[in-house]
């Protein structure tokens, strides 16, 4: 109750407080490439329930591609690179959270694709509501470098990222409470902004060694 009462107000101040940059962000996406402002995507939710998540478009309309983004990826636009190095893309979920889609803290939500792939023990992660960050966000900050480095990206996302992911935030559940949640919302912003912390070594979780296989 404590932690939906505070994804309600923190969400409602933050839309309020960060309406004129939002409106800038969308003002700028719908100059610099036509098209709509928003992406929305349904993902897979609390319990296996579907939702609409909400982004800013960081893609070129009308071109198709992989269900993941690699570095480099040529359908991302020019604002869009800005926007996602920043994590400004993610601003609109705010709206998610205070719906009650989403929290603040909890498993970044997948694509149905990826989920329909979970075994009986991965699924598991499905009872934990999704959320804007989470602690395998830090361990894949820059995920889709990462991605571009492999052979065939979405392999690797498959065989060897996703299921870290996952692993990450089953283990992160059994340590998290309120106090927690806040400080790995602080270190999310303190990432963004170029500031790390190690945050795997004081909660006790095991980061991922993953390597890329040539």
């Amino acid at each position: 109750m404590l932690k939906r009462l505070f994804d309600f107000s923190v969400s409602l101040f933050g839309l309020i407080f960060f309406s004129p940059f939002l409106l800038v962000c969308a003002f700028l996406i719908r100059i610099l490439d036509p098209g709509p402002v928003l992406f929305v995507q349904e993902r897979i939710g609390l319990d296996g329930v579907p939702f609409r998540m909400l982004k800013f478009r960081t893609m070129r309309v009308g071109v198709s591609g992989a269900s993941i983004t690699v570095g480099g990826d040529q359908r991302i636009t020019s604002i869009g690179r800005f926007l996602r190095k920043f994590k400004f893309d993610e601003l609109p979920q705010l709206w998610n959270v205070l719906r009650g889609d989403m929290s603040f803290v909890g498993p970044r939500p997948e694509v149905r694709k990826y989920v329909e792939m979970y075994t009986d023990q991965q699924a598991l992660v499905l009872h934990l509501k999704p959320g804007i960050t989470d602690l395998a966000s830090f361990a894949f900050f820059d995920e889709s470098d990462l991605l571009a480095s492999a052979p065939n990206p979405e392999a690797f996302y498959i065989k060897d990222v996703m299921p870290e992911k996952i692993r990450i935030n089953l283990a992160y559940a059994d340590r998290a409470n309120f106090f927690v949640d806040l400080v790995l919302i602080a270190a999310t912003v303190l990432r963004a902004l170029g500031i790390k912390m190690n945050l795997f070594r004081w909660l006790d979780v095991r980061p991922p060694l993953l390597r890329v296989q040539a």
